[in-house]
């Protein structure tokens, strides 16, 4: 039995239960038998109960881009590594093989350790989803520089200060990037974030939309010119298990972004570990996930899972509905994409549109679909397996987040029953509990409560940027010996997990605990409903009321708004009960949304309690715009 590539539900538990059992010797058999390491670990886990200090395999010696590119030189290296589909379909994909993508990093490494960025240094890199950004990554892991990836929509302000909470010594942007019909200027927002960043000392620039930018002398370099003149022969940097691989930002609730610090070698076990599982992965497959490099997603299931297996993986530059909506399901036809791993917000997009755009292309080379960032609605569920997958691709709905670094709670497909909104199972080595409201561990099945994790997993961020007490009080105050995820779940009678939603997405109304997906999941059951998102406000009896903001798929003057109403808290008091009836309906075009697609309910709290002035900075919003419109239609009453 390989613990590596688990084939079947009966292997999983046989797997799983050893993983609980013995953690160290699991991770340990993992780590030796999968990857290679200069030199092996002293000690397998560290775990520091009162600092939250984790260490995996300390003492270790490697360097990640030894395991995502080097080994498999010797083995497959005119196999496409990085399959790139640009923005305009008329431009050429680019097919970069293993052994073009290892000249390409030891160059673009040899140009980074020539403008002086050293071992321990911090790299910014804001660029768009073109090859270079993988690249840059893979680059700076070459010579033990940090990279610090901002996705390249964020404001100047956001960007500064993300550059100096970490110190950033260096900056890889571009003039510009390609998004759908739209060309947009990255250069100049890089220009105004560094009039006060300090700690820059150069700036490198990928020319994409060749558009006229201005160059700072002694700090601007073109980035062609210079691995033009680099050598491709660049050694590894041989790194500690433990020396930092990135820093990732993550909105905090509230004031400072959190730079989360993921390290070496348990990052890379994990990441490579679940990429096999998640997706079952065989050698000849085309895997593609839609996200953004900027987000953890990106870094794990773009880059280091997929390389680390040897595998094809697809990086796409635009977005899903240019030329028009059928753009996904012609690149899958186009590159026989095997696995497709998405967004339930574009899902629930798509699935807006008329079906011609999926029924002209063939879709059979599809084995699995994915989703991440929100847990699934059932609609969508549906919508994704009927039309897309066609009833034979399972679809792993999976749970995880930047902190964790990699997928904790999936299906394994063909393994685990797929239930539509269910996570279903953890993954080896993960182990869950849930809480009560007293702190108590909720033991059993059909119970419901706040997630937490256990015991360390190798891919868990070990710190925040330069503020380890900020990581203790977010993460391990609210439970002793315990991660908090922040999430709320239930657990079914078989043992399933459900992630009901953010805990401060559990509204208590009248004494009842209510999560906000299942509600969200009963809206948007409605014919007229696309999308909806539930908060609560303040209310003078029943402590908490729910307000309900809802996109329709189709706006119109006459629509009767107030029989809608009526319609959606019908199907909530069906589906839900009727203590789970929204006090107010909004209808609006759109919802405050990150760039990762994830809705910030946050600020839809402060809209409804009528809190308008204490948005705080709404710039890095996929739609900032949106928050005016809501605003100003605001059910007062």
């Amino acid at each position: 039995m390989s613990n590596y590539h688990i084939k079947g539900l009966e292997e999983y538990f046989q797997v799983y239960r050893k993983s609980v059992d013995n953690p160290e010797q699991f991770w340990e058999e993992i780590a030796e038998e999968n990857f290679v390491w200069r030199k092996r670990w002293d000690e397998v886990l560290k775990w520091n109960k009162e600092s939250h200090k984790v260490k995996w395999f300390d003492g270790a010696k490697l360097n990640i881009t030894e395991n995502c590119i080097d080994r498999h030189l010797y083995t497959n290296p005119d196999k496409t590594a990085i399959l790139f589909e640009p923005n305009d379909p008329d431009e050429s994909a680019q097919h970069i093989t293993y052994k073009e993508l290892h000249e390409r990093v030891c160059k673009f490494a040899n140009v980074l350790k020539d403008k002086g960025v050293k071992k321990g240094d911090r790299v910014c890199i804001y660029l768009p989803m073109i090859p270079e950004l993988a690249i840059s990554l893979l680059a700076c892991a070459r010579i033990g520089a940090v990279h610090s990836v901002v996705f390249a929509g964020f404001s100047a302000t956001a960007l500064r200060t993300r550059i100096n909470d970490a110190s950033c010594k260096m900056v890889i942007t571009s003039d510009g990037s390609y998004r759908g019909a739209k060309t947009i200027d990255l250069k100049p927002i890089v220009d105004e974030a560094l009039l006060d960043t300090p700690s820059i000392t150069s700036v490198l620039v990928v020319k994409r939309i060749r558009s006229s930018v201005k160059m700072v002398a002694d700090r601007d370099y073109w980035l062609q010119p210079l691995l033009e003149q680099a050598s491709t022969d660049c050694p590894a940097t041989i790194m500690n298990a433990e020396d930092e691989l990135f820093i990732l930002y993550t909105s905090g609730s509230t004031g400072m972004p959190k730079g989360m610090v993921h390290t070496t070698g348990g990052y890379m076990v994990y990441a490579a570990y679940t990429f096999k599982n998640v997706f079952q992965y065989r050698d000849q497959d085309i895997y593609w996930c839609s996200a953004d490099i900027g987000w953890i997603t990106g870094h794990s299931y773009i880059v280091y899972g997929p390389l680390a297996n040897g595998a094809t993986t697809l990086m796409y530059e635009g977005v899903p509905t240019y030329p028009d909506w059928g753009r996904f399901w012609s690149i899958i036809e186009k590159h026989q994409v095997t696995q497709f791993y998405t967004a339930p917000t574009a899902i629930r997009a798509l699935a807006k549109e008329k079906l011609d755009f999926v029924e002209k292309y063939d879709l059979s080379s599809l084995k699995i679909l994915g989703t991440v960032g929100e847990p699934i609605n059932e609609e969508a569920w549906h919508w994704y397996n009927d039309n897309i997958g066609k009833k034979k691709s399972p679809i792993v709905d999976t749970w995880w987040q930047t902190e964790t670094g990699g997928i904790m709670i999936s299906p394994i497909p063909y393994a685990t029953p797929t239930i539509p909104t269910f996570a279903t199972l953890p993954l080896p080595g993960i182990q869950p509990a849930l809480m009560d409201e007293n702190g108590e561990e909720l033991k059993g099945n059909q119970v419901e409560g706040r997630l937490t994790i256990k015991h360390p997993w190798p891919s868990m961020a070990r710190t925040i940027w330069g503020n380890h007490k900020r990581y203790v009080e977010t993460y391990f105050s609210a439970y002793k010996d315990k991660y908090f995820t922040g999430d709320g779940a239930l657990r079914d009678a078989t043992g399933f997990y459900r992630i009901t939603g953010r805990v401060d997405d559990v509204i208590i109304v009248s004494g009842h605990n209510l999560g906000t997906a299942p509600i969200e999941d009963a809206i948007n059951e409605h014919p007229a409903v696309a999308e909806s998102a539930i908060v609560g406000f303040p209310h003078d009896i029943k402590g908490n009321a729910l307000y309900g903001y809802v996109i329709l798929k189709e706006t119109g003057e006459g629509r009767d708004h107030d029989n809608l109403r009526k319609e959606i808290n019908q199907i909530i008091t069906e589906r839900v009960g009727p203590i789970a009836k929204l006090d107010k309906i909004q209808f609006t075009e759109g919802l405050p949304k990150t760039r990762s697609g994830k809705i910030m309910r946050r600020i839809l709290r402060k809209i409804a309690s009528g809190e308008t002035s204490k948005l705080g900075d709404i710039s890095t919003l996929l739609n900032p715009e949106v928050v005016e419109k809501i605003i100003d239609n605001t059910i007062k009453s």
